[in-house]
Parts: C-alpha cells; sequence; structure tokens
C-alpha cells in the first residue's frame, strides 16, 4: 500500500495538515484533493485547516488556499514555535451553524499580518486595535485577518477571505467568506453595499447566503439577533 504524504492532525480549533517526508508538491495537491472529493463528512464546510509556516512556498500556499475555499474551508498559516494556539484559532471554536449573515475583517492575501498583529499576545482585545483600511478589491485566493474591524474599499470577490476581530465594512459587493466578532463578539456586524457572501460569520454564528437574491436599492448590515444572524438594509 503506498504510503500517505498528507496527514491530517486534529486540533481543538480544525486540522492541522503535516507532510511525511518530502514529497513533490504536485502529489501533495493531488492527495489532498482526492482526501476533500471522498471525505467529506471529515471535512465539514468551515473547518480550519492549518499548516506551519514554512511547509509551502507562496505559490504552493496559494494554490491550496483556492482548493480549500472551493470545498467551503477556512485556510491559516502559523508559525512553527505557536503550535496550535494561533490567534485566530480562539476564533473559530465549535462554531454553530445558524441561519443569518455575517462578516468579517481582513488583512491583504499575498501580504500577511504585520508583525506587530502576527505577534499580538492572544489575550490582548481586538477592541484597542486600529481599524484596518484596505483600499482595493480582494481577489479569490486572497486573504485579509485583523484584530480589529476591516474597512475594504472595494469588492469580495468568491474565494477571497475577510477575518476581523471587530467589524467589517466593505463599500463594493461581497461574494467571498467573512468572519467578523472572530474572537467572540456577537455584537460585531458586517456591512456592504451588496451582501451575498458564500458563508458569513459572526463569532460563532454561521450562515449561508440564499440562492435567490434580489439587489437591494440601499446597503446592507448583518449582525445577530435572537442567536441567528439577520441581514437588514440601511442608510450609509
Amino acid at each position: 500500500m503506498e504510503k500517505e504524504s498528507v496527514l491530517f492532525k486534529g486540533l481543538k480549533t480544525g486540522l492541522l495538515l503535516v507532510l511525511t517526508g518530502k514529497p513533490e508538491f504536485s502529489a501533495v495537491e493531488r492527495e489532498i484533493r482526492e482526501k476533500l472529493e471522498s471525505s467529506a463528512l471529515f471535512f465539514r464546510r468551515g473547518t480550519v485547516i492549518e499548516w506551519r509556516t514554512g511547509t509551502f512556498t507562496a505559490k504552493e500556499s496559494l494554490v491550496l488556499k483556492k482548493l480549500f475555499l472551493q470545498h467551503g474551508l477556512y485556510f491559516r498559516e502559523m508559525k512553527a514555535e505557536s503550535g496550535a494556539k494561533t490567534a485566530l484559532s480562539g476564533a473559530l471554536r465549535g462554531a454553530a451553524a445558524s441561519g443569518g449573515a455575517g462578516a468579517l475583517p481582513s488583512v491583504g492575501n499575498e501580504a500577511a499580518l504585520s508583525k506587530a498583529e502576527a505577534s499580538a499576545p492572544e489575550d490582548e482585545t481586538f477592541k484597542d486595535t486600529q481599524m484596518l483600511v484596505v483600499n482595493r478589491t480582494l481577489r479569490g485566493g486572497q486573504e485579509v485577518q485583523s484584530r480589529g474591524s476591516v474597512l475594504i474599499l472595494g469588492n469580495v470577490n468568491p474565494g477571497a477571505q475577510v477575518i476581523a476581530g471587530g467589524s467589517i465594512d466593505i463599500r463594493g459587493t461581497c461574494r467571498g467568506i467573512v468572519h467578523a466578532g472572530a474572537y467572540g463578539d456577537r455584537s460585531a456586524c458586517i456591512i456592504a453595499d451588496h451582501l451575498m457572501p458564500v458563508q458569513i460569520r459572526i463569532a460563532d454564528v454561521i450562515a449561508q447566503s440564499p440562492e435567490q437574491y434580489e439587489k437591494p436599492e440601499l446597503a446592507e448590515r448583518a449582525l445577530v439577533k435572537d442567536g441567528q444572524i439577520v441581514i437588514e438594509p440601511i442608510e450609509r
């Protein structure tokens, strides 16, 4: 029997991707794709997949991120010394699927978190963090993360991902995956000119956009009410 080159180890926050030996990336990509397609019950939508920094090149990481997004999975690189305790990990524990909408702030895809954010202690509250402003559209495969709120001056396209400790404001159309209040703040909200994400989260509450969507006349805001995400029109 051929030895597996890719292993997924369980964490409290999701799954850790580990390579055995030094396999070619083409073999790694093929094996991961096969696992995702054959084990849908194991890789539930919304699961966080993590791997240690240095496991893949930037180009290889982007390929895997796009692959995971196709299956509704989150992803995160973490420093080797940090183990399972990543800044984002505590935000995504035990997410409960319920109806509604939600969002998340971001930091850019090819550009990683700033050194200050990446090394911020876990007990630091996002409420003391300055708002992150992203002055561009996020394309598929791009990722933005912030401990505070996020303002995106552009669209969030399908395949893009935004995660924020505070609220998210998108001055454009949101069609990606967004997670606001990622550290458990249910008072956070997500605002967009057109809010139609693949998946939306506020704290531990998850929702998906309806299949039928009518373009609103006003901007929209997603927030948690009575344990569910609801979307309401607002004037900017």
